[in-house]
């Protein structure tokens, strides 16, 4: 029994030697590691200090910069990921310019109608053809027959008459 005893207490020993004799992992080999997985990002770096990776620099959105983390914390030694990195904002968008809905070639067909009505002024207003300015109650009718007589569709008439 006491041949037992002796050989478990043994065995305790040991095995509390090895663990503690477990090699732990440098500093510098995980900052190794971890630059290696960061250099795909050109803007990021990473500093290993008693086992925990300091993240900084800036990912082009937020899924890139959680795989990053994600794959410093799966490097065998790392206690943790301080994340001190941040997301650029998105590029702003080019401005669009906006194409008339009206044709030129409609535009100055109605501009020719009317020219003989030097108060009239026509103009693509919200995306329609607008005609405005002031004019007789004949004068209103000639522009209209004018215009109508081209046949373009549908055109905002903003014509004033006095």
């Amino acid at each position: 029994m006491k041949k037992t005893i002796a050989m478990a207490a043994l065995a305790v020993a040991v095995s509390f030697g090895a663990i503690s004799c477990k090699k732990k992992v440098s500093d510098a080999d995980l900052q190794t590691q971890a630059t290696t997985i960061v250099t795909s990002n050109p803007n990021a770096s990473v500093e290993v200090k008693e086992g925990v990776a300091h993240l900084s620099g800036t990912f082009a959105d937020q899924q890139s910069k959680d795989a990053m983390i994600a794959k410093l914390k799966a490097i065998s030694g790392v206690k943790d990921v301080m994340d001190m990195s941040t997301v650029a904002a998105p590029a702003p968008a080019a401005p669009v310019e906006t194409a008339s809905a009206v044709d030129p070639a409609v535009q100055k067909k109605v501009q020719d109608a009317v020219k003989d009505f030097p108060s009239v002024k026509v103009e693509v207003v919200n995306g329609q053809l607008t005609l405005t300015g002031n004019v007789s109650a004949l004068q209103a009718r000639k522009i209209k027959e004018s215009v109508d007589a081209l046949k373009i569709g549908k055109y905002n008439n903003n014509l004033i008459v006095k």
